[in-house]
Formats: C-alpha cells, sequence, structure tokens
C-alpha cells in the first residue's frame, strides 16, 4: 500500500521567509545553476511530480523531500504563469554564471571603443532575455515597449561608458576600472522606469493591512520603480566596485604580468564568489 504524502503548500518557499537563513536557502535554491544541467526527461518528470501532488495523487516511493526537489527543479525552468518551459538563458538558475561571466569580461575590456560596444551590447541583450523570459503571463509586457527598453538601455550604457572613459584618461588608471560600473548603473536608471512607464502613468494596487484592494497609486509606483533601480544598482556594487582594488594590485605582479590572458578569468572568478 503507498504512503500518504502529507499535505504542504509547496506554492510557498519551504523555509521560513521570516528569517534570514531561512530567505538564504531559498534564494541559493531558486538560483542553483546546477539545475541547468536537467535534462528534458528530468524537468518532464519534476512538473509531473509537481502536477500530481497538487492534484492530491498518490506518488508511490516519493518523499515529501523529493517532492520538493521537485518543485525546486520545476520552479527554475518553467513559467509560473504560463507553465511553458522557459528558455534557458532566462532562468534564474543562469543568472549567476551568466552575469559573473559578462561583469568580468565588461571589466576586463573597458579600453577600447569596440570592447565597450560589444560587452555592454552582451550585457543588454542578456538583460532583456531575462526580461522577457520572466515577463508577466497575466499582463505581459508589449514587445514594442521591450525593444525600446532594450535600445535605450543600451544607448545609456554604451554613452556613459565611452564619454567617461574618455574623461578618465587623465586621472591614475584605477580610476577607469570603475567605468563599468558607472555604465551598468545608467542603464539600469534607463531600463527599469522604462519597462514599467504602464505603472509609473497608470499606478500599482495598493492594499490595506486586510489586504482590501484601496485602488491604485502612482505615488506608490513612483516610489516602488526608484526603489528598484537603487536596489539593483546596490546589488552590482561589491561585484564591480571591489574587484578593481584587487586587479589593480595583482597587474603590478611579475604572475600576472608574464601571463595578462588570466587577467578576464580571475575577474570573473571573484565576481563569482563576490
Amino acid at each position: 500500500m503507498a504512503m500518504t504524502l502529507p499535505q504542504v503548500n509547496i506554492d510557498e518557499p519551504r523555509y521560513d521567509q521570516s528569517t534570514y537563513t531561512g530567505r538564504a536557502k531559498h534564494f541559493f535554491i531558486t538560483t542553483n545553476p546546477l539545475n541547468l544541467f536537467s535534462s528534458t526527461t528530468q524537468l518532464e518528470q519534476a512538473k509531473e511530480i509537481v502536477e500530481n501532488y497538487r492534484k492530491g495523487l498518490p506518488l508511490p516511493g516519493l518523499t515529501i523531500d523529493d517532492v520538493w526537489k521537485a518543485k525546486h527543479l520545476y520552479d527554475s525552468a518553467y513559467h509560473p504563469d504560463t507553465k511553458e518551459r522557459m528558455f534557458i538563458l532566462g532562468r534564474m538558475s543562469a543568472q549567476v554564471p551568466c552575469n559573473m561571466t559578462i561583469t568580468g569580461c565588461m571589466m576586463t575590456f573597458y579600453q577600447t571603443t569596440p570592447a565597450v560596444l560589444f560587452w555592454q551590447w552582451i550585457n543588454q541583450s542578456f538583460n532583456a532575455i531575462v526580461n522577457y523570459t520572466n515577463r508577466s503571463g497575466d499582463s505581459p509586457i508589449p514587445l514594442k515597449q521591450l525593444g525600446l527598453s532594450y535600445v535605450l538601455a543600451t544607448g545609456g550604457a554604451v554613452t556613459t561608458a565611452l564619454t567617461l572613459n574618455s574623461m578618465v584618461k587623465r586621472f591614475p588608471p584605477i580610476i577607469g576600472r570603475f567605468v563599468p560600473f558607472a555604465a551598468v548603473a545608467a542603464a539600469n536608471c534607463i531600463n527599469i522606469p522604462c519597462m514599467r512607464s504602464r505603472e509609473i502613468l497608470n499606478g500599482i494596487p495598493v492594499f490595506d493591512e486586510d489586504g482590501t484592494r484601496l485602488g491604485e497609486s502612482k505615488k506608490a509606483a513612483n516610489s516602488a520603480i526608484s526603489q528598484v533601480v537603487v536596489s539593483r544598482i546596490f546589488m552590482a556594487t561589491p561585484g564591480m566596485l571591489i574587484p578593481p582594488f584587487i586587479m589593480n594590485y595583482l597587474e603590478k605582479k611579475h604572475f600576472l604580468k608574464t601571463r595578462p590572458w588570466l587577467n578576464a578569468p580571475i575577474q570573473v572568478g571573484i565576481i563569482g564568489v563576490l
């Protein structure tokens, strides 16, 4: 006789989100890069387990831990609204390896115009893929709006980087290493408000403490979007402001002077750790 599994709400995070430890566990599970190596068969099996558990169907041979593992794998690959399998580079599990690689290369190849154009374009293209992949299923962002945000953010990032590169030539070399961070910050200031322009124009829903919807507020939308912009910039701060000091020190050493090809891999590794 099949063992009856306990009924838990698997649509809520497994760990207590009121504690730092619980939030950290949830974050690491959500962004686990190992999920990228799961085959189509494994993903479909995880989807089947989750759907059957939700329906209350028996799952012989499985424990509740197996159900949670399936749920985490399912969440990493399937859109929460459309239930469709997401493009692999747009998944949250691709964020760490892709972002650390792109950021490391932006901070390595920042001195020439072709390099700035290429890596800022790559960065904004990746952001556009993530935004499109994780778009709302109920109220999707129009492709025209996504395209406009992409073009404006790329243009803003490239213009900022090239302008600052020309201005910092008279300063110590380490100053130039911070130009990519300024370019990313400028792109965030353009991209996020543009992507969420409908919220700025129409407002976002506001609720009272009992969860009753009170209406829409443009002031709340402006406040929320401003906080998102600031938080995105702060999130990039450790990985883009600390490595320049480390690399400025390492590049003076004989080891890196004789092996300049290690510059990019080392920066990518440092950013991954940070």
